[in-house]
């Protein structure tokens, strides 16, 4: 992947979507940030990731920071052509090279030389021949190059050190985070107004790795001083969580037992039960989500499974289950990349189970299967054509002219996203909303004619539409196009529940990310995007059961990249750091953890406090774990319930199509 990256794009869309969508407005810096390659400025394993919106580990155990904070930073320090800068923490060397495309000199202090020497080196290779590069304290400043027209500080102090103050030119400006302990920091802006005053500005909480130095934290690898450390629990209390955590835990009975679904029964009169997954390939989790969904179905009323899947593959299945004829002509579903999440052992024994339930039950009482994504535009739009040629084949006419408009882009929507973009306008937008819009209109003769077709007609309508604009948001902002598909997929799931009227209920299968409340992650809190588990919060209430799940080590079947083959990897144990690790050391090889409010108080209280948690989906890269899959999360906010495996095994894939006979043990997969 490393290898085949526009990195000129993708520096392009970072400056678009992360800095200047941010509200920053300083050209200078939107200019050089355009101009400097922040791939060259990691190590090559992690080249790949240069303009995602994190900070990455360096050498010396170090990160470069996030870019936009970078941005930040350099705009609030008004720095401009002709300065004399100073920049406290080197790093990797890369703001001293966004700086150095603006200032006349940068001067770069770096306490570890071995981040000194890398950072030399990139300036002589890359040509940025205005910086110099020092070894030392950087709380002591630079005096011999004084003064300084901005002097910028990548680390956080207790205060900003006097030696700094007054190494600042007339009119200076100073940037640092402060704060009275290591984990609570404020970024300071100071502006030198006369020999002896200044004027300071608080411009928010921020969070920095140490300044160390005469005038800033002592080099003892402590993270606070005593103040802090009076007001938090040491590391030898915070070890009991696992011990707590196994008081809490409930031992989980094996798959197979009808007991391990009882558990499940306190959520029984929920509206909505969302069930997660930490990968899309871990058999334990389609199983547990199986007899869970099992039991509700059977003992609690509800009759929808909606699934994070493609609304006309997923409509195949819901046929087949409630005994229904094929579409004719129709593909076997789930045949893109990648097939495994769907087309797998675990799923065909539910999808039989389901069809078995359905069988001695009236059409209206079958429980069904409904796929809330919005990727198969192909297959949506093909869907209504075939629903309008059977009911209206004068607008079935229309709709292929205006869908017509999508058809050069149908095998590769990102194209036309592409396209969309540089015409300046949505091509599509009007056509689709228009088409989705008289099929409205004709609910009440459609629904007399097959009510059923027609909910399947409409859902695939409103799939054009919103892929449409999803296809064109991924390139303007990642934020963007989650939230549009997110909400695509809680749209969806909202018009089967009132489609179905106020009786009914529904089973949601789907990953973590979409499941857990976005609220409580680094998603929403840093990249302000939402989820399915937020929106089913804000409208059900305590309605809504998000149940997460995890897992400490074992095999997944994923991909190492986008359409590569699926493989069956190894998982890394968990970090020590993480949610995971805390988990494993109960020692219980499977449980259900019950999150919800005074359940188990000093727990919650305990586990509240952000932690990594690790999220895997089709693609997994063990290499770069850290920073391909774990993100922040609060968990006990983040998930009602929390089901455990400590060990798992990977999915087993179903042979593909294409079946010549008649239907055998996996059909409908095998159409």
């Amino acid at each position: 992947m490393v290898g085949t990256l526009d990195y000129a794009r993708e520096r392009e869309r970072m400056v678009d979507v992360q800095i200047a969508g941010r509200d920053v407005r300083d050209p200078y810096v939107l200019d050089a940030m355009r101009r400097v390659p922040r791939e060259q400025f990691l190590p090559a394993d992690l080249a790949e990731f240069a303009y995602e919106d994190a900070a990455l580990p360096i050498e010396a155990g170090q990160t470069i920071s996030q870019p936009y904070v970078v941005a930040l930073m350099i705009e609030a320090a008004t720095v401009k052509p002709g300065d004399r800068v100073l920049e406290i923490g080197t790093g990797s060397g890369y703001a001293a090279a966004v700086l150095s495309m603006i200032a006349d000199q940068v001067y770069t202090i770096e306490r570890h030389a071995e981040l000194a020497e890398i950072a030399r080196q990139r300036f002589e290779r890359l040509g940025y021949d205005n910086i110099q590069v020092r070894v030392g304290d950087g709380t002591q400043g630079w005096p011999d190059a004084q003064p300084f027209d901005a002097i910028l500080v990548t680390a956080g102090g207790p205060s900003i050190p006097d030696t700094l103050r007054h190494q600042l030119a007339m009119g200076g400006r100073l940037l640092m985070p402060v704060g009275a302990t290591q984990r609570h920091q404020s970024l300071i802006k100071l502006v030198r107004t006369s020999q002896t005053e200044y004027a300071e500005q608080d411009l928010g909480g921020v969070m920095f790795v140490p300044l160390i130095g005469a005038h800033g934290w002592a080099d003892d690898n402590r993270a606070d001083d005593k103040r802090d450390r009076g007001k938090r629990k040491q590391p030898e209390q915070r070890a009991d969580i696992p011990a707590l955590i196994r008081e809490a835990a409930e031992p989980l009975p094996a798959l197979d037992d009808p007991a391990f679904g009882r558990l499940f029964d306190r959520f029984g009169s929920a509206r909505v039960v969302l069930l997660g997954e930490a990968s899309h390939g871990t058999s334990e989790f389609y199983r547990a989500r199986a007899a869970i969904t099992r039991r509700l179905i059977e003992e609690h009323g509800f009759s929808m499974v909606a699934v994070e899947a493609d609304w006309p593959d997923a409509a195949a299945i819901d046929r087949h289950v409630r005994h229904q004829l094929p579409r004719r002509g129709a593909e076997p579903p789930f045949r893109r990349f990648p097939t495994w999440m769907w087309r797998n052992t675990d799923v065909d024994a539910f999808v039989r189970w389901l069809r078995e339930h359905n069988a001695a039950r009236p059409f209206e009482h079958r429980a069904g299967f409904y796929g809330l994504d919005l990727y198969n535009l192909n297959g949506s739009i093909r869907a209504v054509l075939d629903y309008l040629d059977q009911h209206d084949p004068a607008a079935a006419k229309v709709a292929r002219e205006r869908y017509g408009c999508l058809k050069p882009w149908q095998n590769e929507p990102q194209t036309y996203g592409r396209m969309a973009i540089s015409s300046g306008y949505a091509l599509c937008e009007e056509p689709v909303v228009k088409m989705l819009r008289e099929l409205l209109e004709k609910e009440l003769r459609y629904s007399a004619d097959d009510g059923e077709s027609f909910i399947d007609a409409v859902q695939n309508a409103r799939l054009i539409r919103d892929a449409e604009v999803y296809y064109r948001a991924i390139y303007y902002s990642s934020a963007d196009s989650w939230n549009l598909r997110d909400r695509h997929m809680y749209e969806t799931l909202r018009h089967l529940l009132e489609a179905k009227g106020p009786q009914s209920k529904a089973v949601v299968w789907a990953h973590n990310s979409h499941i857990g409340d976005a609220a409580f992650t680094e998603m929403g809190l840093k990249r302000e995007e939402i989820n399915i588990g937020r929106l089913c919060r804000e409208e059900y209430g305590e309605n809504a059961a998000l149940i997460g799940f995890g897992t400490h080590s074992g095999t997944v079947a994923a991909a190492s990249d986008w359409d590569a083959p699926m493989q069956v990897m190894h998982i890394n144990p968990s970090r020590q750091d993480s949610y995971e690790w805390l988990a494993h050391g109960a020692g219980i090889p499977a449980f259900l953890l019950d999150l919800r409010e005074d359940r188990h108080a000093h727990l919650s209280q305990e586990l509240s406090e952000s932690r990594l948690e690790r999220f895997i989906g089709v693609i997994y890269r063990p290499d770069t774990e850290r920073w391909s899959h774990y993100s922040q999360a609060c968990l006990p906010r983040q998930f009602d319930a929390f089901v455990w495996f400590d060990e798992t095994n990977a999915v087993t894939p179903l042979p593909g199509p294409p079946q010549t006979k008649g239907p055998d043990e996996t059909y409908p997969f095998g159409l």
